[in-house]
């Protein structure tokens, strides 16, 4: 596919000033039924452009489609169905009962929108990433460039087209190009920035929005650890632990980075891995169902961290292989803190195994590390799963599952600290991109009584009120 021609700074200016020249309108003009129509819009446009849609992704990532179904299209559906579903009580202004000083008065919170914003979408996920986003954009009232990713150049051109057809330019526009096409964004001074993507490039947008003050939502990733407990149900962890690793190549922010097995049930946990991990993709790496990695530089950058790990030891429990770009499920052990592998975001289809026999040892070592945006438990032991989440801080939890919390239109998505600042999907990503603005309106508010001049009955009412609150 032709690369597309990347507009100048100039233009991405003029793109930005022909949507914040409407913004005070569009306070105005952008209600409850224009915002639900732009959401059905949104939703008739995928659903027309899904075959396009399944086409584009398997060209960039030779991605099957029942995957892509699964992990694009249906939740990107079901985000936009939850949302108009709900939208009507998210935008209903919410009543605050007075307190003492303000007896007198009625409080209310308004979600305003917060006006010009910025999406910029990361490679792994190139339409749920941007597109997720864009719903809660939406429903908020604001309008929105779209950064698409160019590591994923079908996807990204699809992502425009579907747009352009779908929404005025000075209510959504795609930017299209590379880091110099970033840059000439991050210049600019939106009111809200979206972005998806690793911890090293969310530092640098986190400083582009710092000159403008700009508020953030930051979806980073991080080492997500997956704890087998003596007491899980092994069967169900192998099930969930290689749709979770494996599913797009282990190209996902929230995969399983690693694994933290109990030596009472490794030998046995192992065998049913490898063979779950036969199952769904077979011996090599050319299964049908299995995703490739985005680019040779990642298939290299994955290749590398195998041939760190063994050169310093590391043991292969399966040989995953690769032909080309595609790289098989590979399981590794005996991983040790010099390897890379053991400190970088694995981000691919590598799975390192290490033996644990008590969970003091697990818990200190997660500690010990950035927090993770997700954390995963298998276990039946009520106990031992609620000691690890006390004990640990993370994004989120997946308890006997892995990857689902993504999908749950009612739950926060997001990270901490160094995996993410904010939260995304439903209701909480409808507050990201909105402004939370206080009204309070004076009914017979007493309080003037205790204006100056401060004479002796003021005071003595004051004195009162002291004791009154203690």
């Amino acid at each position: 596919m032709k690369e597309p021609d990347e507009p100048s700074p100039h233009e991405i200016r003029n793109r930005f000033e022909r949507q914040r020249d409407q913004a005070a309108k569009r306070r105005v003009t952008f209600g409850y039924r224009e915002r639900r129509r732009a959401l059905r819009d949104l939703s008739d446009a995928i659903r027309q452009n899904e075959a396009a849609i399944i086409a584009a992704l398997t060209e960039d990532f030779g991605k099957p489609e029942t995957e892509t179904i699964l992990t694009e299209i249906l939740p990107l559906q079901q985000e936009i169905r939850h949302t108009l579903k709900h939208l009507k009580r998210w935008m209903r202004p919410s009543w605050r009962s007075p307190s003492l000083a303000t007896f007198g008065t009625s409080a209310q919170v308004r979600r305003e929108p917060r006006g010009v914003c910025l999406i910029i979408a990361p490679w792994n996920y190139p339409l749920i990433l941007a597109l997720g986003p864009l719903v809660s954009c939406l429903a908020a009232g604001n309008s929105a460039i779209v950064k698409p990713s160019e590591m994923t150049p079908a996807t990204s051109s699809l992502i425009a087209l579907l747009i352009s057809q779908t929404f005025p330019p000075e209510l959504v526009t795609v930017v299209e190009g590379g880091v110099d096409a970033s840059t000439a964004l991050l210049e600019l001074p939106f009111d809200h920035i979206f972005f998806t993507g690793s911890p090293e490039v969310g530092r640098i947008v986190m400083q582009a929005a710092g000159k403008v003050l700009a508020s953030v939502t930051l979806e980073l990733g991080g080492k997500s650890p997956t704890i087998i407990g003596p007491h899980a149900d092994l069967d169900r962890a192998a099930e969930w632990v290689t749709f979770g690793k494996f599913s797009n190549a282990g190209q996902i922010c929230i995969a399983p980075d690693h694994l933290f097995v109990h030596r009472a049930i490794k030998a046995e946990f192992i065998a049913k891995l490898r063979a779950r991990i036969a199952e769904a993709y077979g011996e090599g790496p050319a299964s049908a169902n299995l995703t490739r990695m985005v680019n040779a530089r990642h298939a290299d950058r994955v290749a590398g961290l195998i041939e760190d790990a063994t050169d310093k030891g590391a043991r292969i429990l399966r040989d995953g292989g690769r032909d080309g770009n595609r790289i098989g499920p590979t399981l590794i052990e005996a991983v040790t803190p010099e390897m890379r592998v053991d400190n970088e975001e694995i981000f691919g289809p590598v799975l390192p195994i290490l033996e644990y026999e008590h969970l003091s040892d697990v818990i200190d070592r997660i500690n010990a590390n950035p927090k993770p945006l997700a954390l995963y438990i298998f276990d039946t032991d009520k106990r031992r799963i609620e000691r690890i989440v006390q004990s640990t801080s993370s994004g989120g939890v997946g308890i006997n599952l892995t990857v689902m919390q993504f999908t749950h239109p009612r739950l926060p998505f997001g990270g901490v600290n160094t995996s993410g600042i904010g939260a995304a999907h439903g209701e909480y990503g409808f507050r990201a991109f909105s402004h939370e603005r206080a009204i309070l309106r004076n009914r017979f508010s007493p309080l003037p009584i205790l204006f100056p001049p401060y004479d002796g009955r003021k005071k003595r009412l004051v004195g009162l009120i002291r004791r009154f609150l203690g």
